[in-house]
């Protein structure tokens, strides 16, 4: 009878990290899906000037821009639109240096970039820009999140 159940046990675990295999090979075989994402590339000189397109490369024509000085966060200091190609050019006020926020919108699909403009430096980044280290720790998550779910299952028939 212990030979039967221990048999049974086995098998529901087999199957559960099987089925596990088979998620991970399916998330990791499929494309990335695109149109819903959007891109913003940005070059500083005396203007600021930003394209910005769709995952797919498709270009944020006639899409809304609203930009942010670094004084007011909350209220647009400069509105507009890109044109056919998705370029917005803008001049910062020299005389408020710091991060300017940039939101480029449309249908409900967009991305904001954060310029710092001030003395010799300018730099950006965008909310879909993740560090080293970020990307670390969620890869652990999702190997962890395997793990704990093989565990459960692995626990729950034991008992």
């Amino acid at each position: 009878m212990n030979r039967i159940m221990n048999c049974g046990r086995e098998n529901r675990l087999r199957a559960a990290l099987v089925s596990l295999g088979v998620i991970a090979l399916l998330l990791i075989s499929t494309s990335p899906a695109y149109a819903h994402g959007a891109k913003i590339e940005h070059r500083v000189s005396t203007t600021i000037d930003i394209i910005a397109t769709y995952d797919s490369g498709e270009p944020m024509a006639k899409a809304q821009v609203s930009v942010f000085a670094p004084h007011d966060p909350q209220t647009p200091w400069l509105t507009g639109m890109c044109d056919a190609e998705g370029k917005f050019s803008l001049s910062p006020d020299p005389a408020l240096p710091g991060t300017w926020d940039i939101q480029v919108r449309q249908a409900g699909h967009g991305d904001i970039i954060h310029v710092d403009v001030g003395g010799d430096r300018a730099t950006a980044g965008g909310a879909g820009n993740f560090s080293a280290v970020q990307i670390v720790v969620m890869a652990a998550c999702v190997v962890w999140g395997f793990i704990g779910t093989a565990l459960y299952f692995s626990k729950r028939r034991a008992d």
